[in-house]
């Protein structure tokens, strides 16, 4: 990994006696597509904006390629933002929403003219220079928006929720073109959202906060996988938590008693737990089979089946253990048809010792 572009050192933002930002140490590297995540309120975009210089730090400092940035302003740093809302100039056309930041920096106008129209050209949209911006589609609006702000080669760029106000389908053609440009660029990109499927589909790092702290920070297998708490367990979802006493502990694997029945996870390095300790642990529902009947697993609950999610070829179940604790599954739509699923048959839910993951802060 390349030396840090961006530091956040001990970065602090209060707004009166409200702390939206909590003590925050953070690196962002030289040609990363680092995601910020998480839901409304959550720090995220007050921590874009003070990378934007739209804030100033309460406390701690931001640097950029070294240079302690506090106090200078937004107009005097090299990080352009994609708005949410586009933020386009309605009574400029295309090629001169591209060419406005040029020109505030004094460019002559032949030169930015012929950036402006290669940019255009480099994200598809070349054809458009001379229309009205009012007249574009979503996803062509959105084109525009990414060439106005790369016209000027930041070393950075910010992305505040860009794609929030697309239509799904271009939600997804646009994740490949920010992808793919970021990739060809090398330029740092942070992106803001509060979509899972948008961050994990791009991002080579994900920050996960909740509250202004930050919970988790990590690639997202690595996060989808290992989850740091129960927090970040819950919001990446599709996760089955149990909690429950440990009833014996060997060297390699834990024996935890639950409500929902008795379980195997493995031992972990550095868990200390002993018997008598609460334990919560975590099986993603990608990974749980079902059966129609007993599997010789130890790890296996016999669940009522109370409803599923359909997306294309992957349905989630939604089963209910006896003593009343939710179980989810996500599985194939062809494997599905094996077990009959409808709704009040009883199922076996299951799944391997191993992809069982330990809650850290769950522990005693």
């Amino acid at each position: 990994m390349s030396d840090p572009l961006v530091e956040l050192d001990n970065v602090v933002k209060r707004f009166g006696e409200f702390t939206a930002v909590q003590p925050m140490n953070l690196e962002i590297h030289k040609g990363e597509f680092l995601a910020l995540m998480g839901s409304s309120g959550c720090g995220k975009t007050t921590t874009l904006r003070m990378l934007a210089g739209l804030e100033k730090p309460s406390e701690g400092e931001v640097r950029l390629a070294g240079r302690v940035m506090n106090d200078v302003s937004a107009s005097d740093r090299d990080t352009p933002m994609v708005w949410q809302t586009l933020a386009l100039f309605p009574f400029l056309n295309v090629r001169e929403n591209v060419e406005f930041g040029l020109k505030m920096r004094g460019m002559a106008a032949s030169e930015r003219r012929a950036k402006a129209l290669d940019w255009l050209d480099r994200l598809g949209i070349g054809e458009f220079a001379e229309r009205d911006v009012a007249l574009l589609s979503g996803g062509q609006r959105q084109r525009v928006a990414l060439a106005r702000a790369l016209v000027t080669e930041p070393e950075i760029l910010l992305l505040d929720e860009p794609l929030s106000a697309l239509d799904a389908h271009l939600v997804i053609r646009m994740q490949g073109v920010l992808t793919k440009l970021q990739r060809e660029l090398g330029i740092t990109f942070v992106y803001v959202t509060h979509s899972q499927s948008e961050a994990f589909a791009m991002a080579d790092r994900v920050v996960i906060m909740s509250n202004g702290v930050v919970e988790q920070v990590g690639a997202p297998r690595d996060i989808y996988r290992a989850p740091a708490n129960r927090f970040v367990a819950e919001f990446v979802g599709r996760n089955n938590i149990l909690t429950g006493k440990i009833k014996s502990s060997s060297q390699k694997e834990i024996k935890v008693e639950t409500s929902a029945g008795n379980f195997t996870v493995p031992k972990g390095k550095g868990t200390t737990a002993t018997t008598g300790d609460q334990l919560s642990f975590v099986i993603a529902a990608d990974l749980v089979s079902l059966t129609g009947s007993k599997p010789k697993t130890e790890n296996a609950v016999a669940c009522e089946v109370i409803s599923e999610e359909f997306v294309g070829s992957v349905v989630t179940l939604y089963l209910e253990a006896p003593d009343g604790t939710e179980f989810k599954a996500q599985v194939q739509q062809r494997d599905l048809d094996k077990v009959n699923a409808e709704a009040g048959k009883t199922l076996w839910v299951n799944w391997a010792t191993k992809h069982a993951h330990v809650l850290p802060e769950a522990r005693a």
